[in-house]
């Protein structure tokens, strides 16, 4: 654990400890017993102590998860402590059984005896720059378009627009956001290139999940008829309309998972297919529908969407058995690309 990582558990026990009343006291990992992780924290309240063992994050972030969750597996109790951790992150690591502490000094620790749980702190407040424009609802759709077809880079504005369906007022601003960021290298006169790949492919997916992929949600759905559901591979008659994603595209690309929820892009909302697949609204619905918002004729034909998109999908689960899934896919298909710059 580096110097940044100690300030940080440091100052949020105190933060906790000023809030709650609920005193942490920390010890870094011994060398011969637990170095893998960061550390321990002895958890002081009232009449009762909690021990825990916990790993130090400056933000929570999908990709984390699968090494979170093996450390869970063998050192209990464990807990994330990090300064931002999204509610959707919360909830998978709830429930996972794993213990969280955020900078706000929310907290939450299962153990045999008892539960410590406080929600509801808010952030503290810091002096934010104003948010990269790259990360917006616009910019993480342009984003992907690079990431799909990293060539575009290059493109006239104007055509870069109508290829990626975005504004044209805002492809300026996008572009300077992710040189900003340090994701553009340019490599001669007008070539630029993305560099630090595979950080922006998770930086693209932790902000896909927060702030994208809620805009896109149609509702999910039960099947009025269970044969439906039982063959739902069948559903789809014309290729392009309609794609599959998540654990349905993971069944269908590499055959490793049987999918407990159905995710289906659209390419609009007039194109629901709920009267003639008999749809019921459902919350808890089996099939969530979501609109598209990309164009790759190779993947539309298949009826899938890019393994770039099943992967992020499947990793924003948090579910082992998708994670598992999503590396197939990564080591199969994204690997090459994203581990090379």
């Amino acid at each position: 654990m580096n110097i940044s990582e100690k300030n940080i558990v440091a100052d949020i026990l105190t933060r906790l400890q000023n809030i709650a009343g609920i005193e942490g006291i920390y010890r870094s990992g011994e060398p011969t017993r637990n170095r893998e992780i960061d550390g321990e924290i002895d958890f002081l309240f009232r009449d009762s102590s909690f021990h825990v063992f916990v790993e130090i994050k400056k933000e929570l972030k999908p990709y984390h998860l699968p090494k979170i969750q093996e450390y869970a597996k063998k050192y209990k109790p464990f807990m994330v402590v990090a300064e931002h951790i999204y509610p959707a992150q919360k909830k998978i690591l709830k429930e996972n059984g794993i213990g969280y502490l955020d900078g706000a000094g929310n907290i939450f620790l299962e153990q045999a005896d008892g539960i410590l749980w406080l929600e509801g702190n808010k952030p503290v407040k810091e002096h934010r720059p104003v948010t990269n424009r790259a990360f917006t609802k616009a910019g993480l759709t342009l984003v992907f378009h690079f990431l799909l077809y990293e060539e575009t880079l290059n493109l006239p504005y104007r055509s870069l627009a109508l290829a990626a369906n975005v504004s044209l007022g805002n492809i300026k601003n996008i572009i300077e956001g992710l040189k900003e960021a340090g994701f553009i290298l340019q490599v001669g006169k007008g070539k630029k290139v993305l560099q630090n790949k595979r950080a922006l492919l998770h930086r693209w997916i932790t902000a896909y999940q927060e702030t994208l992929k809620p805009t896109l949600h149609l509702g999910n759905f039960n099947f009025w008829e269970q044969e439906r559901s039982r063959h739902w591979e069948s559903l789809i008659k014309e290729s392009g309309l309609m794609v599959w994603g998540g654990e349905a595209a993971a069944k269908l690309l590499i055959n490793h998972l049987e999918p407990e929820f159905l995710t289906l892009y659209i390419e609009s909302d007039n194109r629901t297919p709920k009267g003639d697949w008999m749809l019921i609204p459902n919350k808890n619905g089996r099939l969530k529908l979501y609109k598209k918002f990309w164009t790759d004729t190779n993947w539309d034909f298949k009826k899938l969407t890019p393994p770039l998109l099943i992967y992020a999908d499947l990793m924003i689960t948090g579910d082992p058995r998708c994670i598992e899934a999503a590396m197939i896919i990564y080591d199969k298909f994204l690997k090459d690309e994203f581990d090379q710059r």
